[in-house]
């Protein structure tokens, strides 16, 4: 039998449903999310609160005329099955299939992509002015969850939106449930009375009758309005919004859809900027979600019935191991501190945040600010380390030039999730930092490839005081090998050989030496280095190497303009006789990269050990 959900091609098919349809249809879409993202992994917990919220947005806008921005874009599972995406569901985050955030190539409803915090309010701003300029008459609204809140640029929108008194609407999800029973009611007892247009009107009317007074209508008024604001700051929780300019209306029961459809139609017809506060819980209607939304927030594959992982890990993962290694530190070294910007289970962080609660800073969704005050600790003697997704560091580039780096000081950058991620495509594939931390003055850059070298870098770092980034991959350790010690500015020699030199960056060495051995089979032998370091980069040792096999090829899991190849051919340029070396690298080509399986990526990329292999060969060719 189908349900309802099947006959959803698009939002005007919501529009004819009952109330009794309406829950109905809530609950096929939990029961698809949850079943999909069993099998496709993704982010569970925040789309499950945002279902009712989602239904009545499509109810009341019009969309994909009226806009409506995701911020983030991980609640956005809902949305994609009203808006005629269902039959394709099964391939979300699946390598040519749906993406697992708004994009816009994918779906007209998708007004802006994103995939990165506090973005929406920001493009709602853009999108108005356009709207505006344009003299056209759309709607447009930016669905913000409390967490991104946190972000400084979502300020920087709200303040210039309530300058400007642009006709934008932001419906603030918050799922944090930080209000309190009591407080909660009156607010909402103080919301209906707010949003009935006899309280607007009655308002409007008093404060004109009080102005027409002779003399001191106006002192009365002023009185009047002060102590009404004094009242407001204990009972009302909008004020901050209104202080800036903003028409605050709620806060509502996000998992009621005609309190939503009632809120959101009164902010539709509103002249101004309004807010309108929405509470959701995360993971609605998953038990095991609601009760550990940490854990579901965006798990891999599981099963559903108990929640367990399809596929558990073998070996610990890298960031597990940088957890560890820095629990291990800080022991030793009380001025050893960690600050995160809400990725503590993420970054490895949990471990440390229960063992040193007083030396553990997450500072939310806010990665300049986090760089920044580990420059003030690091000025005020301590050792800070900041762990953060490669990806979320392009956030605070200024901040770590010039806050930590031109200052000369003594901040670990701790880069998780560096190179290919995977299923979450483009926004978060971590292959920039080699090319935008590289040319920063001051500042070491090591790419470990394995947890043992991940432990001593880290000690390293540390002990060097001075910048240091440390960039290491998503997913499990490699495999444990003798290697030599981790000295500072070294490279390793880990398999020698006369027909070609490899080097290898961080985690891409396990691949480059099965390529080796594919080689071999080919009487090709090759030279292996582990770079370890790419500022300061061993160069003698690149040079020794690259002269004696007269082929050098580099292979790193990053952007291939600027990155380590780009240097190392910078360098073997200004080398006399450098025309006797052919050279060639490895690395991501000048496009973003989709989402998809890891392995597939690699394997699409070139990336993976045969990849590798041919373009050796092809090189020693030449």
């Amino acid at each position: 039998m189908n349900g309802l959900l099947d006959g959803i091609h698009g939002p005007s098919d919501l529009k004819r449903l009952n109330a009794r349809d309406l829950q109905a249809l809530a609950s096929e879409i939990r029961e698809k999310i949850i079943r999909t993202v069993a099998c496709t992994g993704g982010h569970l917990g925040a789309s499950l609160g945002v279902v009712e919220l989602t239904i009545a947005l499509h109810r009341v806008f019009d969309s994909p005329r009226d806009k409506i921005v995701w911020d983030v874009g991980h609640q956005c599972y809902p949305h994609k099955l009203v808006t005629g995406r269902s039959s394709r569901f099964a391939s979300l985050r699946q390598f040519g299939g749906l993406s697992g955030f708004p994009k816009r190539q994918e779906s007209p409803h998708d007004a802006f992509g994103t995939g990165h915090a506090s973005t929406s309010i920001s493009a709602a701003m853009g999108l108005a002015a356009a709207r505006d300029l344009s003299k056209d008459n759309y709607h447009v609204v930016a669905v913000i969850g409390d967490g991104a809140t946190t972000g400084g640029m979502s300020f920087e929108a709200l303040n210039h939106a309530g300058r400007e008194k642009t006709r934008i609407i932001i419906v603030l999800n918050d799922n944090g449930m930080s209000i309190s029973s009591n407080v909660g009611a009156l607010a909402q007892y103080l919301a209906r009375i707010r949003t009935g247009p006899a309280y607007r009107r009655a308002k409007g009317d008093i404060e004109k009758f009080l102005r027409r007074i002779p003399l001191a209508g106006q002192s009365v008024a002023d009185v009047c309005r002060r102590i009404k604001d004094s009242l407001k700051y204990l009972v009302v929780p909008g004020v901050l919004f209104e202080e800036l300019g903003f028409t605050y209306l709620g806060p509502v029961d996000g998992h009621n859809t005609s309190e939503l459809e009632a809120i959101l139609r009164h902010a539709r017809d509103s002249s101004g900027p309004t807010v309108v506060h929405v509470v959701t819980r995360k993971g609605k209607g998953y038990q095991l979600a609601e009760q550990d939304p940490g854990v579901f927030h965006g798990p891999g594959p599981f099963d559903p019935e108990t929640g367990h992982p399809v596929k558990p890990g073998g070996r610990p993962s890298y960031s597990s191991a940088f957890g560890s290694a820095l629990r291990d530190i800080a022991r030793r070294d009380p001025r050893v501190v960690a600050i995160t910007a809400a990725m503590a289970d993420g970054t490895g962080l949990a471990g440390f945040a229960r063992e040193f609660p007083d030396r553990f800073f997450d500072v939310g969704i806010a990665e300049q600010h986090a760089v920044t005050l580990a420059a003030g600790m690091a000025a005020g003697g301590l050792s800070p380390v900041v762990a953060v997704y490669s990806t979320f560091l392009q956030r605070a580039y200024d901040q770590v030039n010039h806050d930590v780096c031109l200052q000369k000081l003594p901040v670990v950058f701790a880069l998780d999730r560096a190179g290919i991620v995977g299923e979450d495509g483009e926004t978060h594939q971590g292959v920039f930092d080699i090319t935008y931390l590289l040319p920063v003055p001051n500042l070491a850059l090591m790419a470990p490839s394995s947890a043992g070298e991940l432990s001593a870098m880290l000690d390293l770092a540390i002990a060097s005081r001075g910048p240091c980034a440390i960039r290491y991959p998503r997913g499990e350790v490699a495999p444990p090998r003798d290697s030599a010690p981790v000295e500072w500015g070294k490279a390793e020699v880990v398999r020698r050989g006369q027909d070609l030199c490899i080097a290898a960056v961080g985690h891409c060495l396990d691949a480059c030496l099965e390529a080796a051995d594919r080689l071999k089979e080919r009487a090709v032998k090759a030279t292996v280095l582990n770079l370890r370091f790419l500022k300061p980069l061993d160069w003698e040792t690149v040079r020794t190497h690259a002269f004696k096999t007269r082929a050098l090829l580099v292979v790193e899991e990053g952007a291939g303009i600027g990155g380590a190849g780009s240097l190392i051919v910078s360098r073997l340029a200004q080398e006399q006789g450098a025309r006797a070396v052919v050279f060639d690298s490895v690395a991501v080509p000048d496009a973003y990269v989709e989402h998809g399986a890891a392995e597939a990526l690699r394997e699409r990329l070139g990336l993976d050990a045969p990849g590798i292999a041919e373009r050796a060969l092809s090189l020693c060719q030449r």
